[in-house]
Parts: C-alpha cells; structure tokens; sequence
C-alpha cells in the first residue's frame, strides 16, 4: 500500500503529522494527484421538507486504490448517511459522487445498480448470509447475474473460500458455523467479484473479541494496489487499525489522519 507525505493536501480539515505537528491546509484528499477510485464532492444529504434536516453537510472525500481507511464516529453523525452514499445506495441532495471518474448521478437506476455490483463489495455487521444455503452458495450469489458458467462460478466462490481460509466449511450451512466463521463467508462474498472497493458497515459490531480481532488482520490482508477497504465504524479500537482514519461530527469531517505507527 503506498502512501502519501503529510503535506499532501487535505480536505481543509486538521491532519496531524508524524511529529504531532497539527496543521490546516486547503485541498482535496491525500494524493491529491492520484486518481481516486470513488469520490465525494461537496456532497449534502437533507431530510425532510418542511423541516430540512442535514445528514451530512458539504462533505468531500477521496478514496484511492491501495488504501485501508475507517470512518469513525458516535451516532448520529453522519456515518450511515456516509454508507449509503460511499455504496451507491443513496443520492445526495447536493454535490456529485464518483466511481472511477464515473458521476453516478447521471447512470439510471439499472446502470447505477451494475456499477455497484460490479465496482463495491459489501460486508455487514449481521453478515446477511441465506440460511438454507451452505457458505458455498452463499458465496456464488454474488456471481448469480453475470455471464459465468455454473462450474466456473462455483470454482471462484471456492477460490474465495480458500482465500479465508474456509475451503473445509464451503458445505456447512451458517448455523453449522459460528460467528467469526459466517462473517469471514460474507467476506467471501464481498471480494469474489474483485471489487475496486470493499465497504464493511460494523464489520466486527456482532463479534467477540478474538473473533474481531481475526477478521480485522483479514481486512488488512485483503489490501491491495488496485483495491481499497474501508470500514464505517463506532469503535474507536476499531478504527485505529487502519492506516487513514476519517473521523466525523455533526454530518462533517472533523480529521483525516494518515497514521505512520499502523504497520502494512
């Protein structure tokens, strides 16, 4: 995973380097210059009509391949908004959001949702696994609409089994499994179609402790140069594993940090 000087701009948020020198600068995200896999540009997102309601408020945000990032902070704000719209479930009320150059407002809906498919893997806190199918399958629906054979598609959620080190239980159901288990067969899932970007809500929220701690050294194994993983997270603990934190506050980003002492 690369990464980026302290003076490489921000978002016009205070950043505190490697020798605690805390600093406000003007910009648009760590490399700057890089080309950002998904992109939020002063983006709001407003509820209600009579009484307007800011879920988030002049928000801008540059993810880039390579990165392992958290997102951060206590209820109400901002975090879920944030997750609907870094995955595409959401419009914003104003400002442009971006997948690989691609401004997702303009796609239709069926468009926007084959993006999403193909570009975002999704990891959720209550790992949302089909009880009737073994982790073999669950793996597969991920692949379900694509132009793959059967075989084919079977041999990649094999792969992505293997992979987290799951082949011996890809014929075990999730209630053969326990919970550190089935959340590593949603992890499956999320990178079987080699998404640019995993998007975990909560991903260690339903897990005891060894358990997180387990599946958080697997987010970190799954970075990459093309991909990026983030996580949207309360815990603090949490997201101190990850090399750039993002910390929010009342619908804005309050703190971009880049964090030397998080080992690749």
């Amino acid at each position: 995973m690369s990464t980026q000087p302290f003076d490489t701009p921000p978002y016009g948020v205070p950043r505190t380097d490697p020798l605690g020198d805390p600093r406000t600068v003007a910009g648009s995200g760590p490399s700057a210059n890089g080309e950002a896999l998904l992109e939020l540009e002063s983006v709001s997102r407003v509820y209600g009509e009579e009484v307007e309601v800011y879920a988030l408020r002049d928000v801008s945000l540059r993810i880039l391949p390579g990165e392992f990032m958290s997102i951060v902070g206590p209820s109400g704000s901002g975090k879920s908004t944030m997750l609907g719209l870094l995955g595409v479930l959401d419009l914003p009320t104003a400002g442009t959001i971006r997948i690989a150059g691609q401004d997702v407002s303009t796609l239709d809906d069926t468009t926007r949702s084959k993006l999403r498919g193909e570009s975002i893997g999704f990891v959720f806190q209550q790992f949302h696994l089909i009880p009737h199918l073994t982790a073999l399958g669950n793996v597969e629906t991920a692949l379900l609409y694509r132009d793959i054979r059967p075989k084919d598609r079977r041999e990649r959620a094999h792969e992505a089994l293997s992979q987290l080190g799951l082949a011996a239980r890809a014929h075990h159901r999730p209630v053969q499994m326990s919970g550190g288990e089935q959340q590593r067969v949603a992890l499956a899932r999320a990178i079987v179609t080699n998404p640019l970007m995993i998007l975990a809500d909560e991903p260690t929220g339903a897990l005891d402790s060894a358990n997180a701690a387990h599946v958080l050294e697997i987010f970190r194994s799954l970075e990459s140069p093309q991909r990026a993983v983030v996580m949207v997270t309360h815990d603090p603990t949490v997201a101190e594993t990850a090399r750039r934190k993002v910390s929010m506050r009342d619908g804005r980003i309050v703190a971009d940090e880049l964090r030397e002492d998080v080992p690749a």
